[in-house]
């Protein structure tokens, strides 16, 4: 991420925990379903749905969000089995999220089938989002570096023709950039195909925070049209005023693109933020000043104005270049986070691509400006401008990368999803010809341990017990079997605590008695880590 934009890579939210947690059984069914994200997320319309048993809807009413936290509110009276619960959210860097998790009420059943893929994305749609992206970049570099050059650089003598055209160009290639966006979040965000968009759609996207901050890229655009006329025509007309409320609208435009990126993700959003647009604005003065240089000073100014145009823009470049490599590498750290993260990792990978691409720059970049130093580009300007094709060569590969950047999750979001609330909690079902008993053991490790005790007819309804009993033993490292105190909280269901002092393969047995004359003995085993 040392050169060109710092990725707009999809930082997904990652499901990190789930009540009731994703393949649990419970003994009764909850009157709602809580999904809990590693970062804010805005909920789809219809994309979210909890499936009974039986296939039918179990969800009612209208799911709701608050920051990373959606709850979905459930029917009363669900059944026994296994339910499904699929989702797909927007998270807060713009890209949808979806998958699905289960949990079961009373006992485990065949799992119902979801309808839709929540986590199918459009190919072709996918592969037109880097192009946009790159369209973008692409825009702003013909449009930021040469309008400064343009203002502050450019020889009087000389016709704004042929600058004017490229300026235009990056206009177009941001506005175009910015449509395909606000169409192809669309059916990124539903999954569906490039055509099959709704009004619907489109209006929720066009609500939403990422719509919000491409109508205002849209409109800075338009702005900072009207303004460049007189600074295009050259007439000499163009006032302090404008050109200062010019570079205003450069900033504005430049910072939607973080507020629209990863960075709004990042866990120091604020500094990401002003890094992300701080690299971006570098990048786009320091290529579109290379632009201007080998399409135009470079082949129409003469020696003495290349004498005082060189040394400035040496400076400029310079200057914009250890911008580049500051922001990049801050946000390479916040977004890498780990060594490990670097060489592992598709992200990780595709950034070591860009420091080699970026090393090769800078030497190049180097020598250009060692000619600079050494006065011989004004003489021969024609060494020069080979030497900044090559630069903008490479560069414009680098770009490429970082475009392409935009499909994959940083390392951060993966350890995010792997470091998620799991539950460890041991579950087993122990039948007879008279009942099944479900005995839950949390957390299952070495200490203190909760004991939960559910009793069921063998047609899976609640069965009314007397008496629990338990013990738990030990007997590979000659543990004696430890009484479990039990409290009998409901007619059928009992909890406990015990404090198990060894790792290994406990044996846990458990008497439940149903009347005066009826009772069960079953003994199950659970691995205590």
């Amino acid at each position: 991420m040392l050169l060109g934009p710092a990725a707009p890579a999809s930082a997904h939210a990652a499901l990190v925990a789930s009540d009731p947690a994703n393949g649990t059984i419970v003994p009764d069914a909850p009157n709602k379903v809580t999904l809990t994200f590693s970062e804010s997320v805005q909920l789809l319309s219809g994309k979210i749905q909890v499936l009974a048993p039986d296939s039918s809807r179990a969800d009612q009413g209208e799911p709701t969000v608050d920051g990373g936290t959606v709850t979905i509110p459930l029917r009363s009276g669900g059944g026994r089995g296994t339910y499904l619960v699929s989702y797909r959210v927007i998270s807060a860097d713009s890209h949808p999220v979806g998958g699905s998790i289960t949990f079961s009420v009373g006992a485990a059943s065949t799992p119902p089938s979801a309808s839709v893929d929540e986590t199918k994305v459009n190919p072709v749609v996918r592969a037109l989002i880097p192009v946009g992206k790159y369209l973008g970049y692409a825009g702003l570099v013909l449009l930021v570096g040469p309008v400064l050059v343009l203002a502050l650089l450019w020889p009087h003598r000389l016709s704004r023709r042929g600058p004017a055209r490229l300026i235009w160009t990056g206009v177009g290639l941001v506005t175009l950039s910015t449509l395909m966006a606000l169409w192809l979040q669309a059916p990124y965000s539903t999954g569906s195909t490039l055509f099959d968009v709704r009004v619907g759609d489109l209006r929720d996207v066009l609500g939403s925070t990422f719509g919000a901050v491409m109508l205002v890229r849209l409109g800075v655009i338009c702005a900072a049209a009207l303004l460049l006329r007189p600074l295009l025509r050259g007439r000499g007309n163009e006032s302090k005023a404008d050109l200062a409320l010019l570079g205003v609208l450069g900033v504005a435009a430049i910072a939607t693109w973080p507020l629209t990126g990863h960075p709004t993700a990042s866990p120091v959003a604020g500094v990401s933020v002003v890094v992300d647009a701080i690299h971006l604005a570098a990048m786009a003065v320091w290529l579109g000043g290379l632009v201007m240089l080998v399409g135009f000073l470079l082949r129409q100014a003469d020696e003495r104005e290349l004498g005082a145009i060189l040394p400035i823009w040496s400076r400029w470049a310079a200057t914009a270049v250890s911008a580049l490599i500051v922001a990049g590498v801050v946000q390479a750290l916040i977004e890498v986070s780990s060594l490990r993260g670097l060489v592992d990792s598709t992200y990780g990978q595709l950034i070591l691509v860009k420091v080699g691409l970026a090393a090769l720059v800078l030497g190049v970049a180097w020598w250009s400006r060692r000619l600079v130093r050494s006065k011989s580009a004004e003489a021969e300007p024609r060494g020069l401008r080979k030497i900044v094709a090559i630069e903008l060569a490479i560069t414009a590969v680098i770009l490429g990368v970082t475009s392409a950047l935009v499909q994959i999750s940083p390392p951060r979001t993966a350890e995010a999803a792997s470091s998620a609330d799991t539950t460890t909690t041991v579950t087993k079902t122990l039948t007879d010809a008279k009942m099944a008993v479900q005995i839950d053991v949390f957390p299952a490790q070495v200490g203190n341990n909760s004991i939960h005790l559910y009793a069921f007819t063998p047609d899976n309804k609640p069965l009314t017990v007397v008496e629990w009993k338990a013990t738990a033993a030990l007997p590979a490292k000659n543990i004696e079997p430890i009484e479990i105190p039990l409290l009998r909280i409901t007619d059928f269901h009992a909890v406990g605590d015990i404090a198990l002092p060894a790792a290994g393969e406990w044996t846990f047995k458990i008497t439940a008695r149903t009347s005066d004359i009826d009772q069960s003995t079953l003994t199950t085993t659970a691995t205590i880590k």
